[in-house]
């Protein structure tokens, strides 16, 4: 059930950039690998991840289990996906 969470909250994470990136001036390639780009998600995982435990929460291993999951799937997922791409998604500029 935590992979499920993971990818629906990726899936939404990946149309909250393509909104975001709507009024910019990047072309549908560009845009494509920002989505790869923004795929890792460790930084906040890693930072608030052992916060509920350290409070005493009952919900804390879930919370921290579920952030070092989050982190193992995307982080990987995220580097592979940009190292595929980014030669048919991105034009290097002379």
């Amino acid at each position: 059930m935590s992979v499920v969470v993971i990818v629906l909250s990726l899936c939404v994470r990946c149309v909250g950039v393509w909104i975001a990136l709507l009024p910019s001036k990047l072309s549908k390639k560009e845009k494509q690998f920002c989505l790869f780009a923004y795929l890792p998600k460790a930084t906040v995982q890693a930072a608030i991840g052992a916060v509920p435990l350290a409070m005493g929460l009952a919900c804390g291993k879930s919370v921290l289990a579920l952030a070092v999951l989050g982190i193992l799937i995307t982080a990987p997922l995220g580097a592979i996906a940009m190292e595929l791409t980014y030669k048919k998604l991105l034009i290097k500029e002379e």
